[in-house]
């Protein structure tokens, strides 16, 4: 009966019009939602970590899992390794649209929103639980400082305590001010302390650091950088001695731009930020026990770490600490209202602890025998 009535309609050529417009109007629809639920998201991301690294591994695995929970609308094309050059040609190139995100160090942190390196200035954390815990409370603000400067703050690694190497003694401070120390190339936070220690050193890309050290007659014969990362970038293979001292703990970042993120749907939003902290969180635990592990390392491979907390005059490396932060306040790339909240921030968290430990009931005495 359908049949026979759609037949006889159809015979009408308005009917048959108006038939065909509704049928080409429902393709086009379930066509358009098809395309919708299938758009994909091509995030190009890349880092100066080489490969093969165990923090390159789950850098790896994070892109796997956002792959497999995004089925596919998000996918990875990963740039390891430096192959696009040095943080600033990264952020450069993510500005232009050529890329979209990365992992970058403090140095490129600084290129973007600068005031987050208040967490590396030297001597001012004497734990890592003090770190993480000032830190936790400063995340609001940077986030907000990322994203006001154009980009999303996914998670927080970290590279870990930075010490010298060079292929000269490290016996003083008066030693190591002698020595052609090389400074990441337009870095203001090195610039303040070196400027701070009286010291001049070598301005150079990352990139260029092995070439130098590698050179016959290179132009610098110390370097600064994490026992992890001197292992992976291969600079241990040309140098001989180590500082004990740390001068700071440096800290990293997984950006994506806005441009790239706000595209993104929401859902889509949501995994890059719970996976990608989750990433980071795990690269920052994994880097501490690599650290560690690394000193036992590079001291088989003839490393040796020399200049203690008891060779140096602590009162004098404070005041290095402060003169550059005073420099750096002055010139706004971390401003004063910045230091004094992590400041603050820091002396809570260790009247805190001092307390606590007062109010722990005291040991029972052993009984000798």
């Amino acid at each position: 009966m359908v049949l026979n009535f759609l037949c006889s309609y159809m015979k009408t050529p308005s009917a048959s019009k108006k038939l065909l417009q509704l049928i080409f109007t429902g393709v086009l629809l379930v066509c358009s939602q098809s395309l919708v639920a299938e758009e994909v998201y091509t995030l190009k991301f890349a880092t100066l970590m080489p490969t093969g690294t165990a923090w390159s591994k789950l850098l790896d695995d994070w892109v796997k899992e956002v792959e497999e929970k995004s089925q596919g609308r998000i996918i990875f094309k990963m740039y390891s390794g430096g192959v696009m050059g040095d943080e600033p040609d990264v952020l450069r190139k993510i500005r232009k649209g050529q890329l979209h995100g990365g992992m970058f160090t403090g140095y490129g942190i600084g290129r973007i929103y600068s005031p987050a390196r208040v967490l590396e200035m030297p001597f001012l954390f004497k734990s890592t639980e003090e770190s993480d815990h000032v830190r936790e409370l400063l995340m609001p603000d940077l986030e907000t400082g990322f994203r006001r400067n154009g980009f999303e703050l996914l998670g927080w690694p970290e590279v870990g305590f930075i010490h010298f190497f060079s292929t000269q003694p490290l016996t003083s401070i008066d030693a190591i001010k002698q020595q052609r120390i090389w400074l990441w190339q337009g870095d203001p936070l090195g610039e303040a302390f070196f400027k701070a220690a009286d010291i001049n050193p070598i301005p150079l890309s990352i990139m260029d650091v092995y070439t130098q050290l590698s050179a016959k007659h290179g132009s610098i014969d110390t370097v600064y950088t994490s026992t992890f990362g001197a292992i992976a970038l291969q600079w241990y293979t040309k140098l001989k001695y180590a500082s004990h001292i740390p001068l700071t703990n440096a800290i990293g970042g997984v950006i994506v731009s806005n441009r790239f993120y706000d595209k993104l749907p929401a859902d889509l939003q949501q995994l890059l930020k719970t996976t990608g902290k989750k990433m980071a969180d795990d690269i920052r635990l994994n880097a501490r026990e690599a650290n560690i592990k690394s000193i036992g390392l590079l001291e088989k491979n003839g490393i040796k770490f020399m200049l203690d907390w008891d060779d140096v005059d602590m009162a004098e490396m404070l005041k290095m600490r402060d003169d550059a932060a005073a420099y750096l306040e002055k010139t706004d790339y971390i401003p004063a209202s910045m230091f004094a909240k992590t400041k603050e921030l820091l002396a809570a968290y260790r009247h805190k602890q001092e307390t606590e430990t007062n109010d722990e009931p005291a040991a029972a005495p052993v009984k000798s025998e």
